[in-house]
């Protein structure tokens, strides 16, 4: 089934209220967002997030896309993100949707 255009701007809604500092895994949106699959999260990300926090969306175990790694890390840190082994501490900077009743 085709990605909508509303659930691309639902997606693009969800990544722009992590605030700085914290993060949201790829499955954490796609839940939030009501999506079968986090591919449909990253695919979104790839293709249209230039103006948005991109940095703050990882993967499940907290490791950054290896082909942005060094920039992505580097912005987390400088917003006070937990890092530690090239990956970043989800217990301690993970953002919770209101959407998922965390």
């Amino acid at each position: 089934m085709p990605t909508t255009d509303a659930q691309i701007e639902l997606v693009r809604e969800l990544v722009a209220r992590i605030p700085p500092g914290q993060v949201a895994t790829y499955g954490d949106i796609a839940a939030a967002a009501g999506l079968s699959t986090p591919r449909t999260v990253g695919w979104i990300m790839r293709t249209d997030s230039a103006d948005l926090p991109w940095h703050r969306v990882l993967g499940a175990g907290g490791k950054p896309a290896a082909h942005l790694a060094q920039r992505q890390l580097r912005r987390l840190a400088e917003e006070g993100v937990p890092i530690r082994d090239g990956r970043v501490d989800l217990r301690g900077a993970r953002f919770r949707f209101p959407e998922l009743g965390d």
